[in-house]
């Protein structure tokens, strides 16, 4: 396994991705506000061609969790068979569909989100990624960007349910590199 600190991981990963042929897959994993999804931007714009698949697009206030057997129907399976993925997008706060996205066969693909390298879900990753932030950080940058609704959200479901996935299936100890990130 291979720790990095934020600013050297994601031309690590690019480089390491650079020799792999056909689609690539990356996951980028991390409890909430962790910033998995600035990270995924910050490498989609070192890789040519890359998607950014947001786990919290297939979110929805009536499902715990995500739908993971949406993605594997919309995505993994489409491209697995070399076919063009295309999934719904869900806007979360509306509960509502919020258009369309595609993804070709052939590019990186990352997907990125609390719980994006669950096991129950069959993605061939070529490299998963954890994103080690003091629970102190986090729990800040929730407090700083959601609103009472949404932090009650957190109390009563997100928080339990990413301490049961941690315990469950120990996603930092599967993953391929973490990246350390302190302030």
């Amino acid at each position: 396994m291979t720790r990095l600190r934020r600013a050297e991981a994601a031309e690590w990963l690019r480089d390491r991705l650079a020799a792999l042929p056909g689609t690539r897959w990356v996951g980028i994993d991390g409890l909430g506000a962790a910033g998995k999804t600035s990270f995924a931007a910050e490498l989609a714009a070192l890789l040519p061609d890359a998607h950014v698949i947001h786990i919290d697009d297939f979110a929805r206030p009536s499902v715990r969790g995500w739908e993971r057997a949406r993605f594997v129907g919309e995505v993994l399976e489409p491209l697995l068979g070399g076919r063009r993925a295309c999934y719904s997008r869900w806007d979360y706060l509306t509960d509502e569909p919020r258009g369309a996205a595609e993804v070709p066969p052939g590019v990186p693909v990352i997907v990125e989100g609390v719980s994006a390298t669950d096991d129950r879900v069959p993605v061939p990753w070529d490299i998963t990624v954890w994103l080690d932030v003091p629970e102190a950080i986090r729990r800040q940058r929730i407090e700083e960007r959601d609103d009472e609704g949404l932090l009650y959200r957190w109390r009563t479901d997100w928080w339990p349910n990413e301490q049961a996935y941690v315990r469950e299936q120990r996603p930092k100890d599967r993953a391929g590199m973490i990246v350390v990130v302190d302030q």
